[in-house]
């Protein structure tokens, strides 16, 4: 047991990175581990608040932050997993991807470094399967009923491990070879190693879930089908539809979508193929990745593997500030300039820059045409970018990488055919217990919240279960 308030004590201590030399070498996770001592120390450093707002607040799933910390302070392992997973089905999934907005709420946070809660819960975890813990546990009894779920990505996982657990016969469909959607085919290597995934796919099948895999919804499945086999089904489709960029030479070959390049890679280093498309290939080529957030951080990580000569990542937001500023103030998540660890393997950030036309030779991409932008706000206060006359450049480019965001789930066979309504951000509309126009039919996870955090999508996979679960106890 050790000595509390650390806070007055000790620092905060994150755990770091290894070196970028020797990781861009391969795609192994490239977050180092604190020891089980110091990570005593930095759970110390919780204050226990009376109002929690990293829990309140900070968490979309609720997790018991400050009573897992002091479990932690105590020793008692097995105690504080059993209380992290009755509010996280996965977390050894947000302990390795969550940008941690409980973090950002830490009242500590205020004044000083918030608490290393991430790290907290990545240890619980691991050492929860470590010490086995975490063992299969089927429902000793099935109610009945059966629950079909579309999508094996953050939220379907979560809709089949919550009904399972209540004795519901889960199948979960999928139409790629290997089960966990984004987290398998879209998040790198260096940030979830698919041992991580595999583990708990193992874990859920053992438990009595059944998985579908390459087996498409609407074409090698019918609608008719579902219906005729299952009490419900959920759609967990995630938001599929990339945000292009509609501008002259969009048509040049080396132009492509950052989840395209991404699953390439991922589907290599799984031996799914035994190569990437040399259009796809980064070695020796000067990379541009236009969107300045996670997923064009993963491609400028994923292009320094690969060997790019140059990596440059353009975005058209200023720059933001390195403290808090006064229109993102605690609690909320703060406007404050981030680079994750990719950042630090050889990239040149460039920001207020809008891309103007893309430019080529015999048809295949040679630079990008560019200028500088002036942030201002249009008439219903979105942002609005105006040129800067005079600012106007080039950026000589092989390979570009579009990572702009998405759209919604876009064009599918159960949705188009049946007439699911989508709202006009183009995601599945559903009402408060998550079900769409459809009668039986429920929808979670990006393609009805829109793109967001992994945790987000666990949580409204867990509340999408209870829908389920609502409707069909009537």
């Amino acid at each position: 047991m050790v000595d509390r308030p650390g806070f007055l004590r000790y620092t905060r201590k994150d755990p770091g990175y290894r070196s970028g030399e020797d990781r861009t070498r391969d795609f192994k996770a490239v977050e180092l581990e604190l020891d089980e001592a110091e990570l005593l120390l930095q759970a110390t450093r919780c204050m226990e608040c009376g109002t929690p707002f990293c829990h309140g607040y900070g968490c979309p799933l609720a997790n018991n932050i400050p009573e897992m910390n002091e479990l932690v302070t105590q020793q008692r392992w097995q105690e504080a997993a059993e209380l992290l997973l009755a509010t996280n089905n996965f977390p050894e999934f947000t302990a390795r991807l969550c940008p941690a907005p409980c973090e950002a709420a830490c009242v500590l946070g205020i004044n000083d470094q918030a608490t290393t809660i991430r790290q907290v819960e990545k240890a619980i975890i691991e050492k929860a399967y470590q010490d086995e813990y975490i063992m299969p546990h089927a429902p000793s009894r099935r109610n009945g009923k059966r629950v079909g779920v579309i999508g094996s990505g953050p939220a379907g996982l979560a809709v089949a491990d919550t009904l399972n657990r209540k004795g519901y016969s889960v199948v979960v469909f999928d139409s790629a070879k290997r089960a966990g959607g984004v987290l398998r085919y879209g998040i790198p290597d260096f940030k979830l190693e698919k041992w991580v995934l595999d583990r708990r796919i193992e874990l859920m099948t053992r438990e009595g879930i059944t998985f579908e895999l390459k087996t498409t919804v609407g074409r090698d499945v019918s609608w008719h089908y579902l219906e005729s086999r299952f009490d419900t089904t959920c759609l967990c489709i995630g938001s599929r539809e990339p945000r292009d960029l509609q501008i002259p030479g969009r048509e040049l070959g080396g132009i492509h979508f950052a989840m395209e390049y991404l699953v390439a890679q991922n589907r290599m280093n799984a031996g799914e193929i035994e190569s990437i498309e040399n259009e796809l290939d980064a070695k020796d080529r000067r990379v541009v990745v236009i969107g300045g957030g996670d997923t064009g951080a993963d491609c400028v990580g994923t292009a320094a593997r690969q060997g790019a000569r140059a990596i440059m990542q353009l975005e058209i937001m200023p720059e933001p500030p390195e403290l808090r500023p006064e229109q993102t103030p605690w609690p909320t998540w703060p406007n404050v300039l981030r680079a994750s660890s990719s950042h630090g393997e050889g990239c040149e950030r460039r920001w207020s820059v809008n891309t103007k036309e893309f430019v080529g030779n015999n048809g295949k991409l040679a630079s990008l045409h560019c200028c500088e932008t002036k942030c201002g706000r249009d008439e219903d206060g979105r942002s609005a970018f105006e040129e800067i006359d005079g600012t106007d450049f080039e950026v000589d480019a092989e390979l570009t990488l579009l990572a702009l965001g998405f759209v919604g789930p876009g064009p599918n066979p159960i949705t188009d055919k049946l007439g699911v309504v989508k709202d006009n951000r183009g995601n599945i509309k559903t009402n408060d217990n998550h079900m769409t126009n459809i009668k039986g039919l429920f929808a979670a996870g990006d393609a009805a919240q829109g793109q967001s955090l992994i945790v987000s999508a666990i949580a409204d996979g867990r509340n999408a279960a209870n829908g389920i679960e609502q409707f069909l106890a009537k």
